[in-house]
């Protein structure tokens, strides 16, 4: 019965593809059959995670990548920089834990869910953790793709300035190509080409979380997961994979993704809920806040 509902579970979650409702999905299936501490979920922990970012990694061509964002490299590069450490130092001033607050960071500067998920394993954030930070990032996102396409019209922008303001400004790269799509096909190009440019700094986050949260660690080893998403990245670079091995990888990536995410929802504690407060949510939007009206200036007149 529990294997079956397991298996109910990760279809259903296969198919929705969010990862805050794969979270949810993990929550829900723990609180419902309450599952043994033996149940291999837990014994899973965060592999399927990582196998999907290594994964990913196998979707990305440095010189591709280079290529087309050369141009707003530099500044998307400032903007993943400058909004991380805004975020770390608002969830300092707020008193947030360290480990929320750079979940946080990690997913307004980068690539919104899939920056958490990937580093998540490395900080050893909580499963209460890692759903407060999805949750906040998946209101955010839904809130994106409603406002942005409206705010795009209403300040007269054109398809590439829309497509620009997404990428740096929306945090999930499902959310950044479903708003500029609503916008017009072109900017739906051209804010995947420049969200390109913001995930290849998962590079150097998962080079940084591990320095930063393990180096005191003697027993510590360096992930191996990171090493295959470099070499993945490499091979990628390397093969030059065409747009059908890395549309497939891309979907296979999204499903073990999806299905860590299911776990880690699974290994949750209600009690925990005890320690929920409004000052992620309020980092989270004082960020945001700072993001979305630079990001549109950048746009509009450099």
């Amino acid at each position: 019965m529990l294997y079956f509902a397991f298996i109910v579970f990760a279809l259903i979650c296969l198919y929705i593809g969010n990862a805050a409702l794969s979270i949810f999905a993990g929550i829900f299936f723990s609180y419902l059959l309450r599952p043994p501490t033996t149940f291999f979920t837990h014994s899973l922990g965060t592999l399927p995670l990582q196998i999907g970012i290594v994964l990913l990694g196998a979707t990305i061509s440095l010189p591709y990548a280079l290529d087309i964002s050369s141009e707003f490299l530099p500044w998307i590069s400032l903007f993943v920089i400058v909004s991380f450490f805004a975020g770390l130092i608002l969830g300092k001033l707020l008193g947030i834990h360290h480990r929320l607050a750079f979940l946080l960071s990690s997913g307004a500067a980068i690539c919104g869910g899939t920056a958490m998920a990937a580093v998540a394993p490395i900080i050893k954030a909580k499963p209460q953790e890692l759903l407060i930070a999805m949750t906040i990032v998946f209101i955010l996102n839904a809130v994106a793709i409603i406002l942005f396409p409206f705010l795009g019209h209403y300040f007269g922008m054109t398809n590439f300035e829309f497509g620009a303001w997404s990428a740096l400004a929306i945090h999930d790269t499902g959310s950044v190509i479903g708003s500029a799509a609503i916008f017009s096909s072109e900017s739906a190009q051209v804010a995947a080409t420049l969200k390109l440019g913001r995930t290849i700094w998962l590079i150097p986050l998962l080079l940084a979380a591990n320095w930063i949260f393990n180096k005191q660690t003697q027993a510590t080893k360096f992930p191996r997961f990171i090493l295959f998403f470099i070499v993945a990245i490499i091979l990628n670079t390397f093969f030059n994979f065409n747009e059908q091995i890395t549309d497939m990888l891309k979907i296979i990536s999204k499903g073990f993704l999806m299905i860590g995410l299911f776990c880690i929802g699974s290994q949750f504690d209600t009690k925990e809920l005890k320690s929920l407060s409004s000052k992620p949510l309020l980092m989270a939007i004082m960020l945001w806040a700072v993001v979305i009206p630079s990001a549109y200036l950048l746009v509009k007149y450099f």
